[in-house]
């Protein structure tokens, strides 16, 4: 079973997910993959300790802060989506890597298009920075949330792309 509550975000309305002690979902309700890697019943519970702390986070991180997650994440995938999932929590504020930089530190033989495949099933949006991955060159790619939300946040944390 989950719990879920709403936020009202200043790029639209997000729906946050918990088992009760990790934030397992993150989602703007018009994303794709809305909702893909929780399974079961979902229950609104706005008054959820964890969800007051990361309506909190994100409140600071919308009025441009670099607030610290100090909240357990517990984000449902494959063990190599979750190896992605991991590298893209480790992507600074303010900064970006390029899906091909992330392949290479998986593999050598890792292809961008499979990192590709794994960003974009990331469950937990903005608090795992996915919207900090880029195309080669620095180019602006895809976004499961949308590229004009991707390009809000980016500005948001000032990163030129």
């Amino acid at each position: 079973m989950y719990f879920s509550t709403d936020y009202a975000s200043p790029l639209g309305d997000l729906l946050i997910a918990s088992d009760g002690e990790a934030i397992c979902g993150v989602w703007f309700l018009d994303q794709k993959h809305f909702k893909s890697s929780v399974d079961g019943d979902m229950i609104q519970k706005d008054d959820l300790a964890i969800f007051k702390t990361v309506k909190r986070w994100f409140d600071d991180y919308f009025n441009g802060l670099n607030p610290e997650i100090s909240f357990k994440l517990k984000p449902h995938g494959s063990d190599f989506r979750r190896k992605v999932w991991k590298i893209l929590s480790e992507i600074p504020y303010g900064e970006t890597l390029t899906y091909g930089e992330i392949a290479k530190r998986i593999s050598p033989a890792m292809s961008a298009q499979a990192v590709g495949g794994a960003v974009g099933h990331n469950p937990i949006a903005v608090l795992i920075p996915c919207h900090r991955v880029l195309g080669a060159n620095g180019n602006l790619t895809g976004y499961a949330g949308g590229l004009d939300r991707k390009t809000e946040l980016l500005k948001l944390e000032k990163i030129k792309f």
